[in-house]
């Protein structure tokens, strides 16, 4: 996937169009994310991704309602959190999240976590949510594969997407494997390892070559390996930064010796150790 451009999609088995590059806001305060987001849009974003527990829903549906862009230029994602999962409880949670958005709609609504005993239950939710057109599309968050093989077994939709942390130091091939066999759009969080890898010597040396930044690199990178991918900033000028990644293209080379760092290093939570 190399002649790509910041309106690049990908499509979802749901028949959705999913912008590939978006803006993530997971621990941005409710000013911070107002501003960001407000940022993100005038950079050409169309993507942004937020969750009932990050407490900021509200401001993305106010910078939303800021930006001017209408709302059906602009893919908007949210999640249901663990306490709130169950059937019940699931189709009560959403119309909250939806409220402090100020839609009537999300694009994609994720169950957060793969939480043992409920999870099935909150999926049926989704399921009734999408029916009802509440979300347009549902999908899964930190499911690994045997979450993902109990889900297919026992409902009938396939996840739009699956989100979970990936990046070079991260790869779980047999889920991207998986992901794609059942037609399951993998996107990309925490792909800047939470800058935990940026220093990384054999990653400056090919920013180096292609006189970009470290961050850059692994954003290219994870975009023409086929991701969707979110990169969280609230500072508008790395907002920018992370969208500048469509006027280069990682040679073969390079994309194969970038995809030879795994070491299976996760920065957030662990959800292979989830029954």
């Amino acid at each position: 996937m190399s002649n790509l451009e910041i309106t690049s999609i990908l499509k979802s088995n749901q028949s959705v169009s999913v912008p590939q590059l978006g803006l993530g806001v997971w621990k941005a305060r409710p000013k911070e994310c107002l501003e960001a987001v407000k940022s993100a849009l005038s950079f050409g974003y169309r993507h942004i991704d937020t969750a009932a527990i990050y407490g900021n829903e509200a401001e993305v549906g106010s910078a939303i309602q800021e930006s001017g862009l209408n709302r059906s230029e602009i893919f908007l994602v949210t999640k249901l959190w663990n306490a709130d999962q169950g059937y019940e409880s699931t189709l009560r949670a959403i119309d909250v999240s939806l409220k402090k958005l100020g839609t009537d709609y999300v694009d994609m609504y994720l169950i957060h976590f793969p939480v043992s005993g409920k999870r099935n239950e909150s999926w049926k939710a989704l399921e009734k949510i999408k029916s009802e057109g509440k979300a347009k599309s549902i999908g899964v968050s930190n499911f690994m594969v045997s979450h993902l093989k109990e889900l297919l077994k026992e409902t009938g939709t396939v996840p739009a997407m699956n989100q979970v942390e990936y990046h070079p130091f991260l790869q779980d091939t047999e889920l991207k494997e998986y992901c794609q066999k059942n037609g399951i759009l993998l996107e990309a969080y925490s792909p800047l390892a939470h800058g935990q890898k940026l220093e990384d010597s054999r990653l400056t040396k090919i920013a180096n070559r292609y006189h970009k930044s470290n961050a850059q690199i692994l954003i290219r990178w994870s975009l023409q390996a086929g991701n969707v991918v979110i990169p969280k900033s609230i500072n508008p000028t790395r907002i920018k930064e992370n969208a500048d990644v469509f006027d280069f293209v990682l040679s073969e080379n390079d994309m194969k010796e970038i995809s030879s760092w795994n070491e299976n290093f996760r920065t957030c939570w662990d959800p292979t150790t989830v029954e």
